[in-house]
């Protein structure tokens, strides 16, 4: 097989550049601009192009397929060479389901959780030392590539609603037709590419209207939109099995977990992890794990990247990281903390870094979403919006929409360095929630020094 990739520099482009290349392939690709860890790893392969830029003289008809990534723009001179000449051109997600026709796919979709429950599976089917490929969203302990492709007879995937390319705007979980599909949870995001609440909902029929006939849909019970529609009754010809939170007990801040009559004590915690857990369960059984295997297995997940990362600690204090900007994800992420260690006190900050989230229209969206954490903080950077072509954010509407009494809402990272100076922080847990940097703030090193 001879693959070209259009944006091999990309994400997970560069890592399914790098599977097929180990899988055998012959494998070329172009970027006008590749960073890292990307570079290091293409070239590591012998896979990073010999000139940055688009070369559409590398697209001829010995191609067997062309990818193409986000990146590229619908008037890529590669793109056209392609149409031109009547080649197969795919999606990334596309192309993962060419490359897995003969497999079984689980496919983990939803608004939030979809790359810890991903990663939940895969960790189990590692630790049973069972064969399969995956596709996921995050740098995972004891995984290194976020995208194997094999000849595997599974395949574990993070399906999400984003679009799939330049060419084909439809959501990239869309394209993965499942076996076994987990749907965590519906809570409106990216509102940039889905307008309307009623239009993202109307993805997630699609989804499910795509689950292979026979196949199983895992939901989240416990999710009021979420159950509604599943139990509209809309198809006949699938199986359900609905999850919310398993049995549990939470002492001296550790949980222990009962599944089937199995108990085992955890790494992770909180009620969404407690929910994703169970979901991965319920997908793991499907593919012949027991209870009796799956808790052992479980018992040393210590989470994904970004996800309720232990960032430091000290006997007193606790500074996790975590990925959370929309609206459900800061609410769940404040409350796990908080039902593990209820007996401190609990400083959550979150940096606003996405379309969605910097959108004073969307802001009435985190209405309650930090209302347990006993101090809340809101950063955004002035520099943020301007990169995003975007209005000021008024503090005004901020405070409006969290709707928190004492909130405090910061744009300027020197202010929201100095106020971190100044706190105490015995029994005292941090919580730094974002998908940005903080305005190039080194939490990483402001959090070992409180914790020595």
């Amino acid at each position: 097989m001879r693959v070209h990739f259009i944006s091999i520099g990309g994400s997970v482009m560069h890592q399914l550049a790098i599977a097929l290349h180990r899988k055998g392939y012959r494998v070329t690709g172009t970027d006008d601009e590749i960073f890292e860890p990307a570079k290091s790893n293409l070239e590591k392969e012998g896979l990073l192009p010999l000139q940055i830029g688009w070369q559409s003289d590398m697209i001829t008809n010995e191609l067997d397929a062309v990818i193409l990534g986000m990146h590229a723009k619908n008037d890529n001179p590669e793109l056209i060479r392609a149409q031109e000449l009547g080649l197969k051109i795919y999606s990334f997600p596309e192309y993962i389901y060419h490359e897995s026709l003969q497999k079984k796919r689980v496919v983990v979709g939803g608004s939030h959780g979809k790359t810890t429950t991903t990663a939940m599976i895969m960790h189990v089917l590692k630790r049973l030392k069972l064969d399969f490929d995956y596709l996921v969203g995050a740098r995972l302990e004891g995984f290194d590539q976020s995208v194997d492709i094999t000849n595997a007879p599974v395949i574990i995937c993070e399906g999400d609603e984003y679009p799939a390319s330049a060419i084909e705007r439809k959501p990239k979980f869309h394209f993965l037709f499942p076996h076994v599909a987990i749907l965590t949870g519906i809570a409106w995001d990216h509102i940039n590419v889905f307008p309307t609440f009623d239009f993202y909902l109307e993805q997630f029929v699609i989804f499910i209207n795509k689950i292979e006939k026979g196949g199983l849909l895992i939901y989240n019970e416990s999710d009021p939109v979420l159950k509604q529609l599943v139990e509209s009754d809309l198809r006949k010809d699938i199986r359900y099995q609905p999850y919310g939170i398993p049995d549990h007990t939470i002492q001296n801040g550790t949980t222990t977990v009962t599944i089937e009559g199995v108990t085992g004590l955890l790494e992770v915690f909180g009620n969404h992890n407690l929910m994703n857990l169970f979901a991965a369960f319920y997908a793991c059984k499907e593919l012949g794990v027991t209870a009796a295997q799956f808790v052992p297995a479980i018992a040393s997940f210590t989470g994904a990247s970004k996800r309720l990362e232990l960032f430091a600690a000290n006997d007193t204090t606790r500074v996790y990281r975590d990925f959370a900007h929309a609206p459900s994800k800061v609410k769940a992420s404040i409350e796990a903390v908080k039902q593990q260690y209820p007996n401190r006190k609990l400083i959550a900050i979150l940096e606003l870094h996405t379309y969605s989230s910097l959108n004073e229209q969307f802001m009435q969206e985190y209405k309650g979403a930090m209302d347990k954490a006993d101090t809340g903080i809101v950063f955004y950077a002035k520099h943020a919006l301007e990169l995003k072509r975007m209005p000021d954010l008024p503090a005004e509407k901020v405070y409006a929409g969290f709707g928190k009494e004492g909130l405090l809402v910061m744009n300027d990272a020197h202010v929201l360095w100095e106020w971190l100076q100044q706190q105490s922080y015995a029994n005292t847990n941090l919580l730094l929630m974002s998908s940005g940097n903080y305005d190039g703030l080194d939490m990483l090193t402001f959090a070992k020094q409180i914790t020595l």
